[in-house]
């Protein structure tokens, strides 16, 4: 077991005490960091922590119930430290308590968008004087700034000492040093997968326009039996038709179908689908449907769990649209088959769903929303496209 620092929690030979400061501020600085983070050993919320006297430093995602940060949200004083078209100059208006929010890109606007007490107020922002540091990890754009950096660069703006705050910075400078060093020194050369993509790739065109991906499962009647229980006769392998449709973007917008169907409704479908058989049986027309249902997709990728909802709609006749397999992906990033939706949910520790239409199609869109959700925030977090890291205050 390797000796390690019970303060900064790094291995002993790159311990970065020693070379903290103590800098008292007259800024509360309230550091809130994603629990994923706490386990990147290059990270550098609690460094901030451990040289401001004048801080705290929480750990956890959602923060509506938590007394001290309803409490600083409602004061006038308060400011959030993250970047965006609505952040102000750190020397703007006064601030008592600075909000500092620790995560990856993903991360910190998964926690804005849970807590909107914390998404309610003004933000602050910060121009690097020079760029960052953080030479360890791939920064999305080159003035994106460590957590370290973001808070020394806005307490200098603050507190109208600059100067003095760059101390915080020579512990950063000795990790990514010696980190960079630990690299050079190694003589086992890095098992690198060169002729295969990193597992979750797919999902790189939609990180930045994830409503882009249309969420769609379909219900079909299939495997219809005469009075008597027979199988009727050419119907050993009846041919399935779509008499439920459900889909949603992320944006939030949905789509509901349900189809009158063409042949005899089999006796179960509507037990299956978990719908009242008259729904099935007073459905649309499926021309009509479809075509609703193609002006809803427009340009957009269809995200299903497995092909058969894909191989279903190019049954009824809609050109095979562009998918993105959610279950493949999931069965990709455990190294194992992940089983049903919501069994494959829960080893990606997803959310809970919330239903998105009728029966067990807007249930499994539900789930498929989560999924999506939960494997763009794991394709961010295991550096699957470059390990990016959010600039915690960077424009």
């Amino acid at each position: 077991m390797r000796d390690v620092c019970w303060r900064c929690r790094r291995p002993r030979p790159v311990c970065y005490c020693a070379l903290l400061p103590s800098l008292p501020t007259r800024t509360r600085v309230v550091l809130l960091q994603h629990p994923r983070e706490r386990r990147v050993g290059i990270g550098t919320a609690r460094m901030t922590h451990l040289s401001l006297p004048n801080s705290e430093l929480h750990e956890g995602v959602v923060f509506e119930d938590d007394p001290r940060i309803a409490a600083l949200a409602a004061d006038p004083t308060t400011a959030v430290l993250y970047p965006g078209g609505d952040a102000r100059p750190a020397d703007g208006a006064p601030v008592r308590s600075l909000i500092v929010v620790d995560g990856t890109w993903w991360q910190s606007r998964k926690m804005l968008a849970l807590n909107p007490r914390l998404a309610a107020v003004r933000r602050i922002g910060v121009t690097p004087r020079a760029p960052g540091n953080y030479r360890i990890r791939r920064e999305p754009r080159p003035e994106c700034l460590a957590t370290v950096e973001a808070v020394a660069s806005a307490l200098g703006a603050l507190e109208g000492e600059p100067a003095r705050f760059d101390a915080m910075l020579r512990a950063f400078a000795f990790m990514v040093d010696r980190q960079i060093e630990h690299q050079a020194r190694s003589t086992a050369p890095r098992k690198r997968r060169a002729e295969a993509p990193p597992p979750l790739a797919p999902l790189r065109p939609h990180r930045a326009d994830p409503a882009r991906v249309v969420l769609v499962d379909g219900g079909a009647n299939a495997g219809w039996l005469a009075a008597d229980g027979a199988v009727e006769p050419g119907a050993v392998e009846p041919r399935s038709e779509l008499v439920h449709l459900v889909a949603c973007r992320a944006s939030g917008e949905r789509f509901e179908a349900f189809l009158r169907p063409r042949r005899p409704l089999g006796p179960s479908v509507a037990h299956q689908l978990d719908v009242p058989e008259a729904r099935l049986r007073d459905g649309e027309d499926a021309g009509a449907a479809l075509a609703r249902f193609r002006a809803f997709v427009g340009d957009g990728v269809l995200g299903t769990w497995g092909v058969f909802t894909v191989d279903l709609l190019a049954q009824e006749g809609l050109r095979r649209p562009p998918f993105v397999d959610l279950r493949d992906l999931c069965m990709r990033h455990l190294r194992r088959r992940p089983g049903g939706i919501a069994s494959g949910a829960r080893a990606l520790q997803a959310g809970e769903p919330a239903p998105r239409g009728a029966g067990r199609c807007g249930r499994t869109v539900g789930w498929l929303e989560v999924v999506l959700a939960r494997l763009l925030e794991l394709a961010e977090d295991n550096e699957a496209f470059g390990g990016q890291k959010r600039p915690a205050g960077g424009d």
